[in-house]
């Protein structure tokens, strides 16, 4: 689809994550592959109101479904005119307030936000978009202990100009410290470091979606590191049972990385597989496979497990636990692949639930 390019409209001096609606509109333009114009010249274009702000989801909403305009209170904030249709007044009107949109990056479907920015809204409006660069489908921890934390660290970072690289770059040294500490059988400050970690892991990707500062490298630096660091953990705990004075006999222990570490990584594999076998994310197909996605065998819940039996003092039953729920997880993967298959052999079609 060629995208019409986005002209500027109206103005404000309101700033919304420490940065201006046209600047604002300028990011998410680079973002998404749209050219800006200083006028729609006669053509197609999408006429943008910059008083409002807005979800990035819009703008491509809005460029599929030439003639409308996307309001707010009934007033045209996206009007994708056309040389026939030149007058947003004019538009079919889609109204923002009853409007819902699949979000597939985030794995949920939602009502973007729209709102009017002025001094009194700017609050209203950076909590509207913080929650929707939220994903929908993600672990407990995530989703329901630390998103209020998160969202006042990420206004803080914008504030002082600190870039979503460098809260990654802060969160990679919890994240060694997590580690030393976990070597050495020092599990409540390694919990410590690793919460801050894990937090600032959530803090990092809003930070990038609320300023538009998403850069190809950031990207892999913090997927990768997220992909790297869990089995350096679950071995540094089970070494450091020794320091503890929990140490399990060397059985178990292999018995036990066997486990983490192969199901980690097969769970892994099904999922991409899952992707490149039906398009869609493994935990978005069904309901069941949203809600599992909440506990599921990946560092977060992990850590849950290993910080209860921690409390009881015995944090070698917290990685033997670990291990059975990796393998759990595992079977339960396994099943939804297996599942998956099956209703595509027998012609039934595999698609989100969500949609």
């Amino acid at each position: 689809m060629t995208l019409p390019p986005l002209v500027p409209a109206g103005d404000t001096d309101t700033l919304i994550w420490g940065m201006t609606t046209r600047e604002r509109l300028r990011r998410i333009a680079a973002a998404q592959g749209f050219a800006l114009a200083e006028s729609a010249g006669g053509g197609e274009a999408l006429i943008v109101d910059l008083a409002y702000v807005f979800d990035p989801l819009w703008l491509k909403y809005a460029a599929a479904r030439p003639g409308t305009a996307i309001t707010r209170d009934g007033v045209p904030v996206i009007a994708h005119v056309t040389p026939g249709r030149p007058d947003p007044a004019r538009l079919e009107a889609i109204p923002q307030e009853t409007t819902e949109v699949e979000n597939q990056t985030l794995r949920k479907r939602e009502r973007p936000f729209m709102e009017r920015l002025t001094p009194a809204t700017v609050g209203l409006i950076e909590r509207a978009s913080y929650w929707g660069a939220y994903k929908g489908v993600t672990d407990i921890l995530t989703k329901y202990m630390w998103p209020e934390w998160a969202f006042h660290m990420t206004r803080i970072a914008a504030r002082f100009g600190i870039t979503p690289n460098q809260v990654t770059t802060i969160s990679a040294v919890f994240c060694v410290i997590a580690t030393w500490c976990f070597f050495t059988g020092d599990y409540w400050p390694g919990l410590a470091a690793g919460l801050f970690m894990m937090i600032l892991d959530t803090v990092d990707g809003k930070l990038a979606r609320c300023t538009i500062t998403s850069s190809a490298w950031g990207n892999v630096f913090d997927h990768g590191m997220d992909l790297v660091h869990p089995p350096f953990w679950w071995y540094g705990w089970g070494v450091g049972l020794i320091a503890y004075g929990r140490p399990l006999s060397e059985t178990d222990f292999w018995l036990s990385m066997v486990a983490i570490m192969g199901g980690y990584v097969i769970q892994r594999l099904i999922e991409g597989a899952f992707i490149a076998l039906f398009g869609i994310h493994i935990h978005v197909w069904r309901r069941f496979d949203s809600w599992f996605r909440l506990i599921t065998a990946r560092r977060n819940p992990n850590m849950v497990i290993l910080t209860a039996l921690l409390a009881i003092g015995r944090p070698d039953w917290g990685l033997l636990a670990v291990a059975w729920w990796t393998v759990i997880s595992l079977v339960v993967h396994l099943v939804q692949l297996a599942q998956a298959m099956f209703d595509r052999a027998r012609g039934r079609p595999v698609k989100s639930w969500l949609e």
